[in-house]
């Protein structure tokens, strides 16, 4: 069969070949997609009705450096919204926090018993110097329903889960909860970080995700 050839630079280039590279290329992002896909619900979603309610300070780079308000301790920078969406482990599509140490609070899309937490970075195909991704960290949940009042978090808040980011591990790294006392209902959530894997400046949350089961009704009522 008599294949038609088209020019590309100085090298002819047969339409079999070009279907067999742009296949290539298909499949290859496809497979950087598929990553994301971890089979579970992620309640810290902002699809699914999630929000970033408090955080560290920013890390803002450059000359919007110079005219960036004082961050309060109720202020929600716009760029946190990236950690509760697909970064599909690309570079810079994370919220950087200054320094090595820090926190980000999430209230979730609805009140869950959660089981495991998933924390993303950059993937190392893509990004060659990833020592801005968080190394020791704890997730802290607690149910705040309706009240705003800060001082009541640290009352109710108890420990999810304490672990280590490891580089060379997938960049989606899925970490069990530990055993809940009680009903264990949570519908907020924070993640704090006490250091990084060597970067003094900053720290690159890409994504937090959190999985579960919603409680019945029943166990609402008894709650």
């Amino acid at each position: 069969m008599n294949v038609k050839e088209t020019d590309i630079g100085d090298k002819e280039v047969s339409l079999d070949e070009i279907k067999m590279v742009a296949k290539d290329m298909l499949m290859k992002e496809m497979q950087r997609h598929a990553g994301d896909g971890l089979g579970r619900v992620d309640y810290a979603s902002s699809s699914g009705g999630a929000k970033v309610v408090r955080h560290s300070e920013p890390f803002i780079i450059g000359k919007v450096r110079h005219w960036f308000p004082k961050i309060s301790p109720t202020t929600v920078y716009r760029d946190s919204e990236k950690i509760l969406k697909p970064s599909f482990g690309q570079p810079d599509q994370c919220f950087p926090l200054k320094g090595d140490s820090g926190f980000v609070q999430i209230r979730l899309g609805t009140t869950i018993i959660p089981d495991t937490v998933t924390l993303e970075h950059a993937d190392k195909a893509v990004v060659h110097d990833r020592s801005n991704a968080p190394k020791n960290c704890k997730v802290y949940g607690w149910h705040q329903g309706y009240d705003a009042d800060i001082a009541v978090e640290t009352r109710k808040m108890f420990l999810l889960a304490d672990f280590s980011y490891d580089l060379e591990k997938s960049n989606a790294q899925t970490f069990n909860v530990l055993d809940l006392v009680g009903p264990g209902l949570v519908d907020t959530i924070r993640l704090d970080f006490t250091s990084n894997h060597g970067n003094t400046d900053h720290t690159c949350i890409y994504r937090l995700r959190v999985h579960g089961l919603e409680p019945t009704s029943i166990s609402m009522t008894q709650s």
